[in-house]
């Protein structure tokens, strides 16, 4: 059973040395999962950042308004979203894919815990 802090760093490290080292094909699919992810989130950000700007936008009219165009206009903005992360309109995935990448070197280097 563990009982301290130290029992329980060393199982943590015990695990780390034992665990194989990662081939060039799974650093490749851990690349490509984590440029989805920083992608994904830029069309995230992309898209609360479009819905909080037409927020007060008036849509009442002859055809506008109702609970229709608001699924409609939230449906139009993720699919901006997804648009303007794939052509990286404002660098955001750049600087997430950086992090991310800076943060899974620390942790095959053993500075943080996964």
């Amino acid at each position: 059973m563990l009982n301290t802090i130290s029992d329980i760093s060393a199982l943590y490290a015990n695990n780390i040395n034992a665990a194989p080292k990662s081939s060039a094909l799974t650093k490749s699919k851990d690349l490509a999962k984590a440029e989805k992810a920083a992608e994904d989130f830029e069309a995230f950000f992309m898209t609360k950042m479009m819905e909080s700007m037409f927020e007060g936008v008036s849509t009442d009219g002859i055809f506008g308004g109702g609970h229709a165009e608001k699924i409609y206009r939230s449906m139009l903005f993720n699919e901006y979203g997804k648009e303007m992360a794939k052509v990286g309109s404002i660098g955001v995935k750049q600087n997430i894919l950086d992090a991310i990448i800076k943060m899974q070197e620390m942790e095959t280097n053993g500075y943080i815990q996964g």
